[in-house]
Protein backbone atom coordinates (compact mmCIF):
# COMPACT_ATOMS: atom_id res chain seq x y z
CA UNK A 1 0.00 0.00 0.00
CA UNK A 2 1.42 3.32 -1.09
CA UNK A 3 0.65 6.36 1.10
CA UNK A 4 0.83 9.81 -0.46
CA UNK A 5 0.48 12.95 1.68
CA UNK A 6 -0.44 16.32 0.17
CA UNK A 7 -0.59 19.56 2.16
CA UNK A 8 -1.80 23.05 1.35
CA UNK A 9 0.37 26.14 1.81
CA UNK A 10 -0.82 26.58 5.43
CA UNK A 11 0.18 23.11 6.67
CA UNK A 12 3.93 22.57 6.95
CA UNK A 13 4.87 19.19 5.48
CA UNK A 14 7.48 18.10 8.02
CA UNK A 15 9.08 14.69 8.43
CA UNK A 16 7.33 14.34 11.81
CA UNK A 17 3.92 15.02 10.23
CA UNK A 18 4.54 12.52 7.43
CA UNK A 19 5.75 9.82 9.84
CA UNK A 20 2.85 10.33 12.25
CA UNK A 21 0.26 10.45 9.44
CA UNK A 22 1.70 7.26 7.93
CA UNK A 23 1.60 5.52 11.33
CA UNK A 24 -2.03 6.55 11.87
CA UNK A 25 -3.07 5.31 8.42
CA UNK A 26 -1.22 2.02 8.81
CA UNK A 27 -2.77 1.45 12.25
CA UNK A 28 -6.35 2.37 11.29
CA UNK A 29 -6.33 0.53 7.94
CA UNK A 30 -4.20 -2.47 8.95
CA UNK A 31 -6.97 -4.98 8.18
CA UNK A 32 -7.56 -3.57 4.68
CA UNK A 33 -3.92 -3.12 3.62
CA UNK A 34 -3.96 -6.20 1.40
CA UNK A 35 -6.91 -4.72 -0.54
CA UNK A 36 -5.44 -1.23 -1.03
CA UNK A 37 -3.07 -0.09 -3.74
CA UNK A 38 -2.82 3.56 -2.69
CA UNK A 39 -4.06 5.94 -0.01
CA UNK A 40 -3.88 9.71 -0.53
CA UNK A 41 -4.20 12.27 2.25
CA UNK A 42 -5.05 15.89 1.51
CA UNK A 43 -4.35 18.04 4.56
CA UNK A 44 -5.46 21.65 4.72
CA UNK A 45 -6.11 24.55 7.05
CA UNK A 46 -9.64 25.77 6.39
CA UNK A 47 -9.16 29.21 8.02
CA UNK A 48 -5.79 29.93 6.39
CA UNK A 49 -3.79 30.29 9.57
CA UNK A 50 -6.46 31.69 11.89
CA UNK A 51 -7.28 29.44 14.80
CA UNK A 52 -10.72 27.95 14.99
CA UNK A 53 -12.77 25.17 16.52
CA UNK A 54 -12.42 22.80 13.57
CA UNK A 55 -10.07 24.45 11.13
CA UNK A 56 -7.83 21.50 10.19
CA UNK A 57 -9.20 19.27 7.45
CA UNK A 58 -8.15 15.82 6.30
CA UNK A 59 -9.56 14.26 3.15
CA UNK A 60 -8.47 10.66 2.57
CA UNK A 61 -8.96 8.81 -0.68
CA UNK A 62 -8.33 5.07 -0.84
CA UNK A 63 -7.97 3.01 -3.97
CA UNK A 64 -8.95 -0.59 -3.27
CA UNK A 65 -7.92 -3.10 -5.95
CA UNK A 66 -10.83 -3.92 -8.24
CA UNK A 67 -13.21 -1.40 -6.64
CA UNK A 68 -14.03 2.27 -7.10
CA UNK A 69 -12.06 4.76 -4.99
CA UNK A 70 -13.53 5.65 -1.60
CA UNK A 71 -13.01 8.81 0.42
CA UNK A 72 -13.63 10.22 3.89
CA UNK A 73 -13.24 13.67 5.37
CA UNK A 74 -12.97 15.07 8.87
CA UNK A 75 -12.38 18.54 10.34
CA UNK A 76 -10.86 19.00 13.79
CA UNK A 77 -8.88 21.53 15.83
CA UNK A 78 -5.74 19.36 15.47
CA UNK A 79 -4.41 17.86 12.22
CA UNK A 80 -3.57 14.52 13.86
CA UNK A 81 -7.12 14.18 15.19
CA UNK A 82 -8.49 15.04 11.74
CA UNK A 83 -6.32 12.31 10.18
CA UNK A 84 -7.34 9.73 12.81
CA UNK A 85 -11.07 10.39 12.51
CA UNK A 86 -11.00 10.48 8.69
CA UNK A 87 -9.09 7.17 8.69
CA UNK A 88 -11.69 5.62 11.00
CA UNK A 89 -14.50 6.77 8.69
CA UNK A 90 -12.63 5.38 5.71
CA UNK A 91 -12.09 2.09 7.55
CA UNK A 92 -15.85 1.70 8.03
CA UNK A 93 -16.53 2.54 4.36
CA UNK A 94 -13.90 0.05 3.21
CA UNK A 95 -15.33 -2.69 5.44
CA UNK A 96 -18.74 -2.18 3.85
CA UNK A 97 -17.45 -1.99 0.27
CA UNK A 98 -15.20 -5.03 0.60
CA UNK A 99 -17.93 -7.08 2.28
CA UNK A 100 -20.33 -6.18 -0.54
CA UNK A 101 -17.79 -7.09 -3.19
CA UNK A 102 -17.03 -10.42 -1.51
CA UNK A 103 -20.72 -11.34 -1.24
CA UNK A 104 -21.25 -11.09 -5.01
Amino acid sequence: MQIQINTDSHIQSSTELRERATAIIEQELKHQQQHLTRVELHLSDVNSGKSGAADKRCLIEARPAGLNPLSAEHKAPDIHLAITEAARQLNRALNTAIAKANSK
